[in-house]
């Protein structure tokens, strides 16, 4: 019956000559990954144990929101690239190189020697998994130790939600953690397209590629911290926030993404970087005071919104407060790490009564919040009746929303913009009491 289902929606093993390319994972990570090989024009199998969510899969139904994605899958299926499979062991002799790209590490060694059994030859394996340092080493000595054999790669991602497809195409940087340069000559024949472009390939041993991961987030982290914590010092001393982190963006050494005010830093995989490098640290007896700050101000910065609105209505306790975003950052339906979660949290607990509206992240924020917020199927829902409206994502649409109608829904025409997404002159010459973070 499901080799049927997977025949009915064109999930046969692809045929021919090129290499075969296998991703382990139906996640974020190896959706993700198996659609985009596929996109290089390469045959890509993917698997995984779960029957229902492979056929899903292979019909463009992906259980998440991610730009571009559902578009990639289904040319690739259609075009036979891109297959699903439940088969493991079909799997891993039929493919010469494997990701194994679950989102979660639990099981990652007995996934490893799991496919080293049954295999014909040595497998490639490239760990593209968030793994904390010194998995890939221990992964190989549990391959020696069964008298198992396979080349392990880590290779750390490094992807945006909302623009995941994007920074697969066009990444800074391929990380390979080996000491095998046929592992290294074979991922740089999968990822040619990247390699003729130009896009540097750093060959290094495993700890260093599991470490480049977590400090690229610490450092961002520590990044958005920093100019939030001078956003606060904006609004003392009468400068503005925005102007401030686009001169300083512009110095070279600096360089302006990730150095934007806004409430705080956020995402899938961010808080589990951090934590993984922080345990690093301690368990070899080092203190990562910055980081430790970083995530101090990143923690906190919710709260401070929170304080911000309630010197304007007095006390937000049985107050109405409306929200507008839940994503923590627009083009996914994410919650993972939002900092507008931790705003909402926050109003909560503080006795507001929160009216919120997600343009695709609702559903996963109920998961999250457990009713303890009023879901709206609009932005002017979760504006009627409020006494502030907060944009806590900066989507897009935002900017385009009937404000006249939004300044006679809302009980007071307050607006905070935890992303100074909005044209705030605008606003208060509309009469709107406008307030950013570290704006003028």
């Amino acid at each position: 019956m499901l080799n049927a289902a997977f025949q009915a929606v064109g999930c046969d093993l692809a045929g021919g000559g090129s290499m075969q390319i296998g991703v382990y994972g139906a996640g974020y990570l190896g959706t993700v990954i198996s659609a985009c090989l596929a996109d290089f024009g390469t045959p890509v199998t993917c698997c995984h144990p779960d029957s229902s969510r492979m056929v899903e899969m292979a019909q463009g139904n992906v259980p998440f929101h991610e730009k571009n994605l559902n578009e990639v899958i289904k040319r690739n299926v259609r075009s036979g690239r891109l297959v699903y499979s439940t088969d493991i062991e079909s799997f891993a002799r039929k493919t010469q190189v494997i990701f194994l790209a679950e989102d979660t590490s639990q099981h990652l060694a007995e996934l490893a020697l799991r496919i080293a059994r049954v295999v014909t030859k040595p497998p490639i394996l490239a760990i593209i998994t968030p793994v904390p340092v010194g998995t890939a080493s221990g992964i190989e000595r549990r391959l020696a130790e069964e008298g198992l054999k396979a080349t392990i790669v880590s290779q750390p991602v490094f992807f945006t939600p909302g623009c995941a497809v994007e920074d697969f195409n066009w990444p800074d940087r391929i990380i390979l953690g080996t000491k095998s340069n046929d592992a290294v000559l074979a991922i740089k024949q999968i990822f040619h397209p990247l390699v003729m472009r130009g896009v540097p390939v750093i060959v290094t041993n495993h700890e260093t590629a599991e470490l480049v991961r977590e400090s690229a987030t610490a450092f961002v982290a520590t990044k958005i911290s920093f100019i939030n914590e001078l956003a606060i010092l904006c609004e003392k001393v009468n400068a503005d926030a925005v102007n401030l982190s686009l001169a300083l963006g512009l110095d070279k050494k600096i360089a302006p993404r990730c150095l934007q005010p806004g409430a705080g830093m956020g995402g899938i995989f961010a808080e589990s970087d951090m934590d993984s490098l922080a345990l690093l640290a301690r368990q070899n007896g080092v203190s990562l005071k910055v980081l430790g700050a970083a995530r101090e101000v990143n923690q906190s910065h919710a709260e401070n919104i929170v304080d911000k609105i309630s010197s304007f209505v007095s006390s937000v306790e049985n107050k109405d407060v409306g929200i507008l975003g839940l994503a923590f950052k627009p083009n996914t339906n994410s919650v993972a790490g939002s900092s507008s979660m931790r705003l909402a949290h926050s109003l909560v607990a503080k006795g507001a009564r929160v009216h919120a509206y997600d343009p695709v992240a609702l559903a996963d924020a109920r998961l999250e919040l457990n009713g303890s917020v009023h879901y709206c199927d609009s932005a002017y829902a979760a504006a009627e009746g409020g006494e502030a409206l907060v944009v806590g994502t900066g989507w897009p649409e935002f900017r385009a929303l009937d404000f006249d109608r939004i300044k006679h829904l809302l009980k007071r025409p307050l607006i905070v913009d935890t992303k100074n997404l909005l044209d705030s002159s605008r606003l208060r010459s509309m009469g709107f009491e406008y307030v950013g973070v570290g704006r003028i």
